[in-house]
């Protein structure tokens, strides 16, 4: 066995295949999470997110292909807990148990001295909960107990299923910042999603799937494309003959409206000025994140084939289903 901390901890993904019978949930999927970055891995729910990351954690033994950290596999990795920190669920926990117990069990499980439990109650902003039974969390306080645990050994990389779930705006904003703070440290993240607004302001990167397939992976600006601004004007011909002799590409769109490549609006409403053009309206044109996300996971092509048939056939076992599991209250819901 290794340590992946010598030989760095970035993800791997290569050819993952896993197959429950004739139900294929993860196909032939190749990607990589980068250290110091946030990855977003998103698809529509039953895409194989879950059943990808429990082959990482070596939960699920794959068909064919390999899921590594930092170059071993998960059953390699010498003291894991201390390499790799998971929140695949915020169940994992017994309901007559505090928060501050569940931890400790898991601090002498792994050796963590006990004194991170607290560190840990406080980091996630639950220390006033932490010696109430557990079972009576929200689903926000859930998660904040959850990723109290994935942190406990102070791993260099962490997987987080869904996080965002049952957390309120304050709560989210929090959790944005947090992971920010442990990305800036130079920590591996890969948060799945099955909506992109939900970590589009959070994720460097994103991973899609549908059907267990990559069918998109980049930068989140890469995603946006390239800078547009949209220019309303009295005549959109005449300022984009005026645009383009200042050396500014830019096409009309119909009478009054343009698009100018580049975002530097203040140049482009200088050059409006100096033409004698007035400006109705000047704003920066990017990609529709989310409609980018709905147009690539419900193409014909990559439409959920297990939802096919009635409800709860072809269900992929260990995929993450908001329609089921406890239902607690969410954050900063009232009792």
């Amino acid at each position: 066995m290794t340590d992946p901390a010598k030989h760095g901890t970035r993800i791997e993904v290569r050819n993952l295949t896993k197959k429950f019978g004739s139900l294929t949930a993860v196909d032939d999927l190749s990607f990589s999470v980068e250290p110091g970055r946030i990855t977003g891995f998103l698809g529509p729910n039953g895409a194989g997110k879950t059943t990808t990351l429990r082959m990482l954690l070596g939960l699920v033994r794959p068909t064919h292909g390999t899921a590594t950290i930092g170059g071993e596999r998960y059953s390699e990795i010498s003291n894991p807990q201390r390499v790799v920190g998971s929140a695949l669920e915020a169940t994992n926990f017994h309901p007559g148990r505090s928060g501050r117990n569940h931890l400790r069990v898991l601090a002498d499980t792994t050796g963590v001295d006990t004194k991170r439990v607290d560190e840990m109650l406080e980091l996630v902003g639950i220390p006033a909960a932490a010696r109430q039974r557990a079972g009576g969390y929200s689903m926000g306080m859930r998660q904040r107990l959850a990723l109290a645990a994935a942190m406990l050994g102070d791993p260099q990389v962490l997987l987080l299923d869904e996080p965002a779930n049952g957390l309120d705006p304050e709560g989210i904003r929090w959790l944005r910042m947090f992971l920010r703070h442990l990305s800036s440290q130079g920590k591996t993240i890969l948060i799945s999603s099955h909506m992109l607004s939900e970590v589009e302001q959070t994720v460097d990167d994103v991973v899609i799937i549908a059907n267990g397939r990559l069918i998109q992976q980049g930068s989140v600006a890469d995603l946006h494309g390239e800078k547009r601004s949209i220019v309303r004007t009295s005549s959109a011909p005449a300022l984009v003959s005026a645009l383009i002799a200042a050396g500014i590409s830019a096409q009309a769109t119909d009478a009054t409206m343009l698009e100018a490549i580049g975002d530097d609006m203040a140049r482009v409403g200088d050059i409006a000025l100096a033409a004698g053009l007035p400006i109705y309206e000047l704003r920066p044109n990017q990609t529709d994140l989310e409609a980018l996300f709905f147009e690539l996971t419900e193409s014909p092509e990559n439409r959920n084939r297990n939802l096919a048939g009635s409800a709860g056939s072809g269900a992929i076992p260990g995929e993450h289903n908001p329609a089921t599991g406890p239902a607690a209250p969410y954050e900063g819901a009232t009792p």
